[in-house]
This record gives structure tokens, sequence and C-alpha cells, in this order.
């Protein structure tokens, strides 16, 4: 990148809004050559996909709820100055029928341009959001998003030990894909996106069903041990398909491999673990926690009351009926990789699309 480039794409503001079956979130950013500064983050709980798997379709609740979130996005874009901006929906919008009508009112409503992702390039974007917290001394690693309505299983390789700068070409700092693949915090630095860590993604894969969807089927304020051990088998059998296809407890037992998780349930146990007084990015986002720990702690949390949910300051009102449902899909994905540490990201697909939007310039 030439000095009058780099000027520029120093002068532009980047924003990335990442649209969910249970959230809506906003990133705003200015780059730098040797890392991004965060100038505004929002987080909102819309619940998008709430009874998508009974209807088939978008409430029209739902879609208001999340337009609201959205318009309170956009307010945020005008504020910042963002120059450069990229919108995406994932699970709730692909599966529903009346997904693209929906793209389309929030264009007339709000103005912003949603665009529906495949799973390939959610999980794509993910690991480039996630890759600066991998340990370059493990030469592999599983990559798992927790959402609302879907959960991704998404098999690292890194390819060396070399890394690529984050203002490189974008094809270049984009996680490579082999031929097995398939289908507040204002002003904050994130130093980890000075260099981009070149991961290959061999393969993926995904189920539909997320905390969202899991709560729904087995209830969510009232779980016997028995059903959420129903609930942790079931994620087990689901992914049993991918570990048979590629042997990665093996993996596991030979200690080449690492576990990484992205998701409002893994940040949650460690908010829970840490006993923070109110949940704090700053303080969860890189952690590092013995799963044997992470799983006692899904037991504890599985085994309170919908109120002690409910009063616990980093679970509250809007996880507090779907966080049982979390730890089950964690639980069992932790039984199937029985790795001895967990790496816990407060960070994913809004960071890739950032660091997507840099490189691009």
């Amino acid at each position: 990148m030439s000095k009058k480039t780099a000027k520029r794409a120093d002068n532009n503001v980047y924003a990335a809004i990442d649209l969910g079956t249970n959230n809506c979130r906003l990133l705003i950013a200015r780059s730098s050559r040797k890392n991004f500064r965060v100038l505004d983050t929002f987080s909102r709980i819309v619940r998008l996909g709430e009874g998508l798997s009974q209807t088939g379709k978008l409430s029209e609740e739902a879609m208001r709820r999340t337009l609201t979130a959205l318009k309170i996005c956009n307010s945020k874009l005008k504020r910042r100055g963002v120059t450069k901006l990229r919108c995406v929906a994932t699970e709730a919008c692909r599966r529903a029928a009346n997904g693209d009508d929906f793209i389309k009112r929030v264009k007339r409503e709000t103005g912003l341009d949603l665009e529906i992702i495949d799973n390939s390039e959610e999980a794509s974007l993910a690991i480039m959001g996630c890759a600066p917290l991998l340990n370059p001394d493990l030469p592999e690693a599983l990559i798992f998003d927790i959402g609302g309505g879907s959960t991704e299983v998404s098999w690292i390789r890194q390819a060396d030990k070399e890394s690529v700068p984050c203002n490189a070409n974008a094809d270049d700092a984009k996680p490579q894909m082999s031929q097995s693949s398939q289908t507040s915090e204002t002003s904050k630095q994130i130093p980890p996106s000075a260099i981009l860590p070149n991961p290959v993604m061999e393969d993926w894969y995904s189920v539909s069903k997320g905390v969202v969807t899991l709560a729904e089927k087995y209830g969510g304020r009232d779980i016997t041990p028995e059903t959420y051990q129903k609930m942790v088998q079931e994620i087990y059998d689901d992914f049993l398909i991918f570990e048979e296809k590629h042997g990665f407890a093996q993996r596991v037992q030979d200690g080449t491999l690492q576990l990484l998780g992205t998701s409002g349930t893994v940040t949650t146990l460690v908010g829970v673990y840490k006993k923070l007084p109110r949940y704090d990015r700053n303080r969860v986002d890189g952690t590092l926690i013995n799963c044997d720990t992470a799983i006692g702690l899904c037991h504890k949390i599985a085994g309170m009351t919908y109120a002690q949910r409910v009063a616990n300051p980093c679970i509250g009102s809007q996880r507090a009926d779907l966080v049982v449902a979390g730890c089950a899909i964690f639980e069992a994905l932790a039984k199937l990789w029985p790795v001895a540490q967990l790496r816990v990201a407060d960070r994913g697909l809004r960071e890739g699309i950032l660091y997507k939007l840099i490189n691009e310039d």
C-alpha cells in the first residue's frame, strides 16, 4: 500500500452490521496501518427468528423490533460519518419464507442495504474476525459459533507462522478455503488487527439449531436435568458426523488442536465465571478457560431457576430463557472435542467484515 493509499484508508470510517436470529450488532471503526480503533458499537437482542421454526416466517412483532434496532444503527452510522459499510443478515433471513421481503422493507424504512449471506461466507468472515486470537504454536483449530438459529464449526489449519498485514490484498488476507470445504467500548484499540494470521479453512459443518430454536423446542425457563441432557445429546449426535469424517478427537489427544468459541453463550460463561458485576468485553475477549470449569458452569446455570438467571448481571432477562440451550450446545461440542482449555472470543463476523473492507482499500 502506498503512503497516499494508506492515508486515504486511514481517513475512512468503516462499519459492519450483523443481523442474526437473536441479535443485531453494529461495529464502527477507523483504520490505521497498525490496527483499527473502535469508534462505536451497538448490540441489541431482537429475536428476529422468534417462532420461525414453527411458522417458517418472520413475525411482524419480531420484524418491528429489528427495524427499531436497525434505525438506531443507521443514526449511529450518520453521526460517525461512516464512509464504507457492509450489512449482512444470516440464518433467520436465510430460512424465512418472507426473508427477502423483509430485506426490502429494511431498505424502505431505514435506507440500509442488508445482504443475506450463506453459511459458507458467514463461517469465513467469523474466522477472519477471530483468527488473531489463535495460538500460532498449535497447527489446527476448531472455531465454533453458537448462534440463535444455527451452530457452525469450522476446521482451521494454520498454514505457517507468517502473518498477512492488515493492509494486504483482501484475497491474501481472507481465510482460504480448500477443495474439501462445504457448502461501551468507544475509542478502544484492537491491536490484534495489526497482523492477520493466514488460516486455511479445510472444512466446516453447520446445523440449523441455535439457542432460539433449541429453547423453543425444549423450553427455556424451567428445564429439568433430563431435558438438559436431551439437548446435549441431540447436538452431540448432530456434530458426531463431522467428527467421524475427520477424526478431530485424535488430534485433541495428540495436543495439536485448539478450540475457540465465539458466541453470546461462551462470553456469558466467562462473565459468570469471573463474577463480573456487569458484562465487560475487555475482561472477556481472549480469555482462556478450562473446559471442565466451563462445563461445570453450564451445569450450575442449568440448575438455576429462571429468576436466578435473570438476577445474574451477566445473563439478565434477555438471555435467561436462552442461555441453558446455549450451554447444552457448548457442552456437546466440548464432549466431542475435550481439549483442556477453551479460548473465548467476543468478536467474529463484524470484525471479519471490517478487516475485509479495510483490506480492500
